[in-house]
């Protein structure tokens, strides 16, 4: 297709000739921040006059940074990235999407990526064995027996779906390997018998897709409906937003690590207020951070709240191309490219016009934690005991219990504060080598003064790649952590997602004897109530190091600043400063055994898996043969009574409060990831089928049935239902009978009765996870509507996407300023066509009291009036290929 703005051209490149779309072709390009560019270089490599028209284009080109968001654009990622938790469910959509689409007349194999596809298995190993040097092959092995349905079942759709490409299980976390190698930073592909050269671009079914940005690639989190139709060829419609510029100056000091760096960002982050924008980071202290670094930070962008966190292109970045294995001539490519549109980095690179800016100094970073329980909670590790001190309070109220009990044949006692989980997890941090060589460094200095980490401690290395344990095997680092219970206990997500895999018996026993409020002590992004472990209360994010070392200490009741970690052979105390590694330390042990052979060996045989994958026997066909038996895989219920015309939208008569729900809850409270307890209703119903509480495996794995989903919505066991203030948990009240019950039955009585149910709720309703299923689960238990005070991006926009209506309260209101009791019958009108406007919604008291309050729906752009009209974004998709393809 041709450019209304003649701005194809040929970029020749090692005798290879790519057509590309220069920006400088439109006037001012230059001022705009790198993220819009590549916005603007979408459209133009699309224009159509249809879903891109010029005036699209010459809009973006003319943006405005202080202009709120208003213009609507069709934008196409040139990929889509899914891990097993997320991407198992979207797999099970398009295999049902084929058999509607079958009904309504077409061919199954319509249904069919039209981009690349990349699937990494990294959620499901867990960590069932640990501080044992066979830990490792016993958890695949376990992995494998409990997930080998799923693994058939996505082996099938690599062979049923053109373009889509699966990483197989213990290979390593899908952010880490994208970063290290399926990244392209520029993409290439034959169109029209040309061979194009754009940005590399994708959305993903994880928050952290993020991550991405730290290698100048444009990338964000989706739900993975949203991620489904992009497979399917529907460009995603977003709002052109607000870029806000951090400025990143100085050097971190002596002692303070990248964590520490990005634990403040966010904190700052969230302070200032960046969610809906995406932030770009600029400024002189880039030129000096390394790869490892932006990852890190750009990996936390959900918890900034930002929709993505982009670094530039520049030396680094091709240095780390070539340190990673990446082609000369695709090093070459991104050079030429990015120095071509004006996106190379340099000292002399002038700034963008941003909508708003603000300034990190790298040099007053000090060391940090996070906790407990949401990771924009930045504490010093100065102040961390003080703090601790104070947070326990809330859950025991002062007074500190303690439980005898016997470990490995000795006496101890657990005490409230104590930890019970260090986990050096998640490819937040395990991608960045620094904070990996100072956890092993630590540990190598810990060992040689005869530390040893406390019993009651559950101990784990789940790196994001093989490489990791190459260069600390290389390094000689790896037997200091073994040393320590820091064995290799899987290539994947492990505890960050709540695979943290059971604690000790007798661990386990205590903290239930003496209702203890103990602790874990993790590298990961996020320590939501319930999330690393059911039994956990407390959690905090630290640095892989600091992981160490807590494990040392055993307790978050200690200073470690004046309190020693135990004492050497002689007697004498030792202090954590006495074995932190210096920085010099850190960089030698990295130019030593970083190399590029290491990503060379690590990565030769990324797509072929071990033998349990090979040997692992999977359908073929175009139509997947559902077995009515699986507690896994079963035929999902959306498509079954579609018709090529949707059913009207109607006004939501009389409504039930389903769930009154407070500030910052999150997908995991709607839809948690981790174990399913027996006596859930997910748990009843698997024991109804004859699995065994030990095989239940997690509410992760079993996404592809939406038995199981449905029932686990609303289940995690730290929710709190204001309908219910004292109780903890999946449960309500039914109205207006007031019998209490789980959220689960309610809703399906609720169903058999016909009465439609809403949600109400604070701040940021939906954080954390791009988890669609925290919309399918709701839409399946007859959820209509949720009222919140705000939203995150991705769960506001999943909502819409199942057919669930966003409204969202008045600034300054909320249920408690308006007088809501939660009890009443709630009536809400049909929202029509328009996007972002105010309806009213009627409140009856079952007294006869009547409340009328406005709201805003949040239907932000046309293409989502759409959506909702078809009862759902795959509705669409599926309607509008039927009926192209019956002309």
């Amino acid at each position: 297709m041709s450019s209304s703005f003649g701005a194809e051209k040929e970029l020749m490149v090692n005798g290879t000739a790519y057509q590309i779309y220069r920006l400088d072709a439109l006037e001012n390009s230059a001022r705009l921040p790198v993220s819009i560019r590549i916005l603007l270089e979408n459209l133009l490599r699309h224009e159509d006059g249809v879903t891109v028209t010029a005036t699209d284009i010459k809009a973006v080109a003319n943006w405005d940074p202080q202009a709120e968001p208003s213009r609507e654009i069709q934008y196409r990622p040139a990929r889509v990235l899914m891990q097993d938790f997320t991407g198992v469910p979207a797999v099970v959509d398009l295999a049902a999407m084929r058999d509607a689409m079958v009904k309504l007349g077409g061919n199954a194999t319509d249904i069919n990526p039209l981009q690349a596809a990349e699937l990494v298995i990294d959620h499901s190993v867990q960590v069932d064995h640990f501080g044992d040097a066979n830990a490792f092959d016993l958890n695949a092995e376990i992995e494998f027996q409990r997930n080998r349905e799923r693994y058939q079942f996505l082996k099938w759709g690599q062979s049923g779906f053109s373009s889509l490409k699966v990483v197989p299980p213990d290979t390593g976390i899908v952010h880490q390997i994208n970063l290290e190698y399926l990244a392209r930073v520029v993409y290439s592909e034959q169109r029209d018998e040309k061979l194009l050269a754009f940005p590399d671009t994708l959305v993903g079914t994880d928050s952290h897709t993020t991550m991405i940005n730290g290698i100048g690639v444009l990338g964000w989190g989706v739900g993975g409906i949203e991620a489904e139709a992009s497979m399917l060829g529907q460009p995603i419609s977003m709002l052109v937003p607000k870029v806000v510029g951090v400025k990143l100056v100085g050097k971190l000091p002596e002692g303070s690590l990248a964590t520490d760096l990005v634990l403040t960002i966010v904190e700052r982050l969230r302070e200032h207020g960046v969610v809906g924008k995406f932030v770009e980071f600029y400024g002189p202290a880039i030129a000096t951070m390394p790869l490892g670094d932006r990852a890190t930070i750009a990996n936390m962008a959900p918890e900034y709240g930002a929709t993505c966190g982009l670094f530039p292109v520049d030396q680094e970045t091709l240095d780390y191309l070539h340190l990673t294995n990446r082609s000369e001539d695709q090093i070459a490519l991104v050079e030429a490219y990015a120095k071509t549109q004006g996106m190379f980095h340099t000292a002399d690179s002038a700034e963008a016009e941003y909508s708003e800016t603000l300034e990190i100094d790298l040099s007053a970073i000090e060391p940090s934690l996070a906790g407990p329980k949401r990771p924009q909670d930045r504490v010093a590790l100065k102040d961390a005991k003080t703090q601790f001190e104070h947070a326990v309070e809330a859950f025991n109220g002062g007074e500190s219990q303690t439980v005898s009990t016997n470990i490995d044949g000795a006496s101890t006692k657990i005490t409230d504060g104590d930890v019970v989980i260090a986990a050096i997890t998640s490819c937040t941090n395990t991608s960045n080598p620094s904070v990996m060589m100072a956890a092993g460094l630590l540990a190598k200095k810990a060992v040689e003064s005869g530390l040893t980490v406390k019993p009651w401690v559950k101990t784990s290395l789940g790196p994001g790649s093989r490489v990791v344990m190459q260069y600390l095997e290389q390094a000689g680092l790896d037997k200091s952590l073994d040393t320590l219970g820091f064995d290799l206990v899987g290539y994947g997500c492990t505890t960050c997602i709540g695979n943290s895999g059971p604690l000790p018996e007798e661990v386990s026993k205590a903290i239930s004897d003496g209702d203890l409020t103990v602790t874990s002590v993790l590298s990961g992004n996020r320590n939501f109530e319930g999330r690393v472990h059911a039994e956990v209360r407390m959690n905090y994010l630290a640095s892989p190091p600091l992981v160490v070392a807590y494990a040392l200490a055993g307790t978050m009741n200690v200073d470690l600043y004046q309190d020693p970690l135990g004492v050497n052979t002689k007697g004498e105390p030792v202090f954590l400063k006495d074995i932190w590694p210096s920085s010099k330390e850190i960089a030698e042990a990295i130019s030593d055994n970083l190399t590029r052979e290491g990503f060379i060996a690590s990565y030769a045989r990324l797509f072929d898996g071990d033998s349990r994958w090979q040997s692992l026997e999977a359908p073929v066909g175009s139509q997947f043969q559902w077995d009515p038996d699986s507690t896994y895989i079963r035929h999902p219920p959306y498509f079954e009574e579609i018709s090529l015309d949707p059913d009207p939208i109607t006004d939501i008569e009389a409504a039930r409060c389903l769930a009154w729900l407070g500030d910052s809850v999150t997908t995991d409270h709607i839809s948690p990831a981790g174990a399913i307890k027996a006596d859930s209703p997910a748990g009843e119903y698997l024991n109804e089928l004859g699995v065994k509480a030990d095989e239940f495996n997690s509410y992760g794995s079993r996404r592809g049935n939406h038995e199981v989903m449905m029932r686990g919505t609303f289940a995690n066991i730290r929710l709190r239902n204001r309908l219910l203030p004292d109780s903890e948990g999946g449960v309500t009240r039914h109205l207006p009978s007031g019998d209490e019950m789980s959220i689960y039955d309610a809703a399906m009585r609720y169903k058999e009765e016909s009465v439609p149910v809403i949600v109400i709720a604070g701040k940021e309703y939906g954080s954390g996870s791009s988890r669609d299923w925290a919309a399918k689960g709701p839409a399946l238990q007859g959820v209509r509507a949720v009222i919140a005070e705000s939203y995150e991006r991705i769960h506001r926009t999943n909502l819409v996407c199942m057919g669930i209506l966003p409204l969202q309260f008045l600034p300054g209101e909320s249920a408690e300023s308006l007088g809501l009791t939660g009890e009443e019958r709630f009536f809400i009108p049909d929202p029509g066509d328009q996007t972002v406007h105010r309806i009213s919604v009627m409140a009856k008291s079952d007294k006869g009291s009547e409340k009328e309050f406005s709201v805003t729906v949040r239907i932000d752009t046309p293409n989502e009036v759409d959506y909702f009209k078809h009862g759902g974004i795959l509705h669409y998709v599926l309607r509008k290929m039927a009926s192209e393809n019956s002309k």
